[in-house]
């Protein structure tokens, strides 16, 4: 699969059993997990051996579809960005939940090509759901079927999912100000604690948006891909498509992001 032009519908379907295999060991893992497996990172970021051991895994094997790729992953794997294809992996998007026994997380990869999200795959293991999408279709998919965006019409009858923050505290107030004006406008909020899946079931239509600042691209370029073929709009803060590495992101139906992107700016200008 190295020869150009890439052949989407096949690379996507080679992937999928892969992400599936590597689902299957981290629960087989999560089984034999030792707190001598687990390590902190920085404050409030864990890995665990199976982390760095998918990590490994799929590396291999998506280097095996697609010769000469670089890549970009959580643990242990880091490139300079170019046009060469790139592979951006979390082996495991929702570590402290994993490690908790928390039944939401999961394993996430995306493709870049000339510096342009190209292929998303989101396994949940648990759930055993596989949401897929790339350049081969139109739309994205969970387990072969289409999935939309909602088609919520108000953030009155809005489920809005978010991250709190974890290590990046510089906006902790104007967070806190969105949050307490987000229980009064929306019908709920949730906090499930992987934005991967946050964006796949955004992409799906079980949650109506997403936001979050202080994430990596390897937590957000996936799931933003999902959204963005099922239909959906993802930008940062500031309206802009800097979402990827710009650490904030905004994600929803049309219908919904506009009015979402608005209150988390509005408190962006009041609390500064």
């Amino acid at each position: 699969m190295s020869s150009s032009p890439i052949d989407w519908a096949r690379l996507e379907r080679a992937i999928i059993p892969l992400a599936r295999n590597a689902g299957a060991f981290i629960q087989w893992a999560r089984e034999q997990l030792h707190r001598s497996h687990i390590h902190e990172k920085e404050r409030n970021q864990l890995v665990t051996l199976a982390d760095v051991e998918v990590e490994n895994f799929l590396v291999e094997g998506l280097r095996a579809l697609l010769p000469n790729s670089r890549f970009l992953a959580e643990e242990t794997h880091h490139t300079q960005l170019s046009d060469t294809p790139t592979w951006i992996i979390d082996p495991i998007d929702g570590t402290t939940n994993y490690i908790q026994r928390l039944p939401f997380y999961c394993i996430s990869i995306a493709l870049m090509v000339n510096q342009q999200i190209v292929l998303g795959i989101i396994h949940d293991p648990i759930h055993n759901e596989t949401f897929h999408a790339s350049e081969a279709h139109d739309k994205a998919f969970l387990n072969g079927q289409p999935i939309q965006v909602s088609h919520t019409s108000s953030m009155e009858e809005s489920v809005i999912t978010t991250g709190f923050p974890f290590s990046d505290f510089s906006l902790i107030d104007t967070y806190t100000a969105i949050l307490k004006e987000l229980m009064q406008q929306t019908r709920a909020l949730r906090r499930p604690g992987s934005a991967a899946l946050d964006l796949a079931y955004t992409a799906c239509g079980r949650m109506d948006g997403f936001y979050e600042y202080g994430l990596s691209p390897w937590d957000v370029a996936a799931g933003a891909y999902l959204v963005l073929k099922a239909g959906g709009k993802v930008s940062d803060f500031h309206g802009t498509h800097n979402y990827l590495f710009g650490r904030e992101i905004v994600a929803g139906p049309p219908t919904i992001h506009g009015e979402l992107l608005r209150t988390i700016q509005h408190h962006l200008t009041t609390h500064r």
